[in-house]
């Protein structure tokens, strides 16, 4: 595949990307039919959520008639199980956004989609068992940055990058054909991502994102020279993302809470929490994920050494361990004890209030019985209620009443 192919591959992507999130874009913020309750009703809020199928699409459809036209040569087998994995999980990703199931029957269909990667692509079996078990794990961690406008738009874009320019250094110019049209199409729908999102990548289009990222990155690394630290440099393009399911996992653990229910204690929320706003923390992360793509891309050039791949590890461990030091969690909230319980239904001391005299034919409370003595009852037994105090008194109500 000559580069032309890949740049038009690339631009045919981002056009196709831009208009398809166009239009969505447009159906989510079209007035509400009159029999939709609560304003822009269930059908928007979907619209939004499934906006990465667009992203879907124009990749797929970039990659797919590359394909058509015969121009990824000899990997067409690598590149279209590497796109049919893609496309499988994507497929259940949507299934998800538009009836959420259990995170656990994700598995299962991602393991296959990666098996179907790794039979295509010809890997030997202890090659394959660990390309799948890499594919499944960074799939789910990148598709777990999906929780913050435009941060998986831009930390996938930057990842994205760093994989072409290692599948280029790597002289299999097929095999950056996709990583081309997926940063491609991230840019496009990152003008409707970007804070405030009018679109979503949703399940669909973040698992989307992830499971390529994480093949490509399996395919290039089988597919590397002899010599070079493919072993060492590519798995450092995923440190955001594995930082982020890092400090979720031990967070979680330290607090005795579900691994696999979501809550606000990712990377993008601590950060909201000392007062970074929504694009400064999509910028943040982007330029910590563009510190281990650059250095791993260095590394694979072999213009440095692999002992540079430390530095970013280094850092982002570090960066974990003072994201734990942000509370993420409310205090819980404890039962008052019996004895604050009494104090604060108990009578406060004071003043009595006198009680009024009982009315004629009123009867008073029998002895031993009732309410206890100077309470006024009626005939029937239940205490009377004493009359608001008025200010005069009662030789002056009896001259007016004379």
């Amino acid at each position: 595949m000559n580069v032309l192919g890949i740049i038009a591959s690339g631009v045919a992507a981002l056009f196709i990307t831009v208009a398809l999130a166009k239009g969505a874009r447009r159906a989510a913020l079209r007035p509400h039919a009159p029999d939709e309750p609560c304003g822009r009703a269930p059908r928007a809020a979907a619209l939004r959520r499934t906006g990465g199928a667009t992203v879907v699409l124009g990749v797929g459809t970039a990659v797919g008639g590359a394909l058509w036209l015969g121009a990824a040569d000899d990997s067409a087998g690598s590149v279209a199980g590497l796109l049919a994995g893609a496309g499988i999980v994507a497929a259940l990703g949507l299934v998800h956004d538009l009836k959420p199931f259990r995170a656990a029957l994700r598995l299962p269909v991602q393991t296959a989609a990666a098996v179907l990667v790794v039979c295509l692509a010809g890997l030997s079996p202890a090659a394959g068992v660990l390309a799948v078990l890499w594919i499944v794990l960074v799939t789910n961690a990148f598709a777990l940055l999906d929780h913050a406008d435009g941060l998986l738009t831009t930390v996938g874009l930057v990842t994205a990058a760093g994989l072409l320019a290692c599948a280029a250094l790597g002289g299999d110019l097929a095999l950056t054909l996709l990583p081309a049209t997926l940063v491609a199409g991230l840019a496009g729908f990152l003008l409707h991502n970007w804070h405030p999102a009018r679109l979503r990548l949703g399940a669909s289009g973040a698992q989307f994102t992830g499971f390529a990222l994480a093949a490509c990155g399996a395919l290039i690394q089988e597919a590397a020279p002899s010599g070079r630290a493919a072993w060492a440099a590519l798995p450092v393009l995923a440190t955001v993302a594995l930082a982020d399911s890092a400090l979720v996992l031990i967070s979680r653990r330290r607090a005795a809470r579900s691994l696999l229910r979501d809550t606000d204690d990712h990377i993008a929320h601590r950060l909201r929490r000392v007062r970074v706003t929504v694009p400064g923390t999509a910028v943040l992360l982007g330029l910590w994920a563009a510190v281990p793509v650059t250095t791993a891309t260095l590394v694979y050039a072999e213009l440095l050494h692999p002992a540079f791949l430390l530095l970013p590890s280094a850092g982002s461990v570090a960066a974990v361990f003072v994201l734990l030091r942000i509370p993420a969690y409310a205090p819980p909230r404890t039962a008052p004890s019996r004895a604050a319980a009494r104090r604060t239904t108990a009578p406060t001391t004071g003043a009595a209030i006198p009680s009024a005299a009982p009315a004629p034919g009123v009867a008073g409370p029998a002895p031993g019985k009732g309410a206890p003595s100077g309470t006024a009852r009626t005939a029937a037994g239940h205490p009377t209620v004493p009359p608001p105090p008025t200010g005069r008194s009662a030789a002056g109500v009896a001259a007016e009443r004379s």
